[in-house]
């Protein structure tokens, strides 16, 4: 049994990550919260025998072996650094920080610790992306010419606060959403973006500046263009990847989503097949790949690596949409 603390009473610990925690057979032993009586209920409400306010206390216990850490963006850093001189194990909300130097910092910290700190990119345990994956690996539609991710969502109410409001924390769609488009390409593609152009748009929803909605291009190193589309405040549009190569095209609808549901078609010359999905919850399947890295079996779904990538990618979307020129993806890797 692995024991875990929270870093962070977040929403998506307690709808997703709890739960995955427990099914891998791991233990929830402690939360931290900045809130004290917040914590208190958080802990009370997920049956978490213990709430604290202090890092250091909480780090300091012997019994705990990993951290999730889901609070806002600008404390990931310190807080993963502070786990992995504890000699605790990593596993972080993306974006991983809100600077590639952060974010390389974090990977060092936890690499001279011997830890392993990975990055909680959900969408790459989908059976449909990996289904996708591995036709594009096996052949199924040749050489891939392009893709297009459609990933404008509505955000509700409960999930608004610091992502529309507070640019110091790292709010806005393009670090909230496309960090998760940038890594689902990546896995499903087996290939790394170089450059981006796009633009973005302030509809009303965010403040402070920030962006609500994006659309642009990503340049593969293979040559693909990749084109996405996010967004905070469309209502009913629905989720999409499409792959596209010179011997056929991957459709998929309904899987840029939390849940575990979707359909991907394949298109070629000889017609259409619905390819079998055999559909998985995705955070499960993400800590348990996450305890058999603890292990030594193997790595996490997505790696430190992985994050600093998709970070890159998303830093790269901001400042063309800002400049408007195309930026070169440069992970630093």
């Amino acid at each position: 049994m692995t024991n875990w603390a929270l870093i962070g009473a977040s929403t998506i610990a307690k709808e997703w990550v709890i739960g995955a925690i427990g099914a891998n057979g791991g233990r929830i032993a402690a939360v931290l919260s900045s809130d004290a009586a917040r914590g208190e209920r958080y802990a009370a409400d997920n049956g978490i025998a213990r709430s604290t306010t202090d890092l250091d206390s909480l780090l300091a216990d012997p019994g705990i072996e990993a951290v999730y850490i889901s609070t806002t963006n600008e404390l990931h850093r310190d807080q993963a650094i502070a786990a992995a001189r504890a000699g605790k194990h990593v596993l972080c909300e993306k974006p991983l920080a809100l600077t590639l130097e952060d974010a390389h910092a974090m990977r060092k910290a936890c690499a001279e610790a011997e830890v392993v700190l990975a990055t909680n990119h959900h969408l790459r345990n989908a059976a449909t992306h990996r289904a996708m994956r591995a036709a594009i690996s096996s052949g199924r539609i040749g050489r891939p010419l392009f893709a297009r991710v459609f990933h404008a969502v509505s955000l509700p109410p409960h999930l608004q606060g610091w992502r529309i409001g507070r640019p110091e924390a790292g709010g806005g769609v393009v670090l909230d959403i496309t960090v998760h488009d940038a890594d689902t390409l990546r896995f499903v593609l087996a290939d790394d973006p170089v450059e981006a152009t796009a633009m973005t748009q302030s509809s009303g929803l965010a403040q402070q500046g920030l962006e609500d909605g994006v659309m642009g291009v990503l340049r593969f190193k293979s040559g693909l263009l990749a084109q996405f589309h996010d967004a905070f405040t469309v209502k009913y549009a629905e989720t999409g990847f499409e792959v596209h190569g010179t011997e056929g095209s991957l459709v998929a609808r309904d899987v840029m989503t939390q849940q575990p549901r979707g359909t991907v078609s394949l298109r070629t010359e000889a017609g259409v097949e619905e390819l079998t999905i055999d559909h998985c919850n995705l955070y499960e399947r993400a800590l348990g790949l996450f305890h058999d890295a603890i292990a030594g079996r193997g790595g996490p779904s997505a790696s430190a690596e992985d994050g600093i990538w998709s970070l890159a990618t998303a830093l790269a979307v901001r400042q063309a949409a800002a400049s408007g020129h195309a930026v070169s993806v440069e992970s630093g890797l």
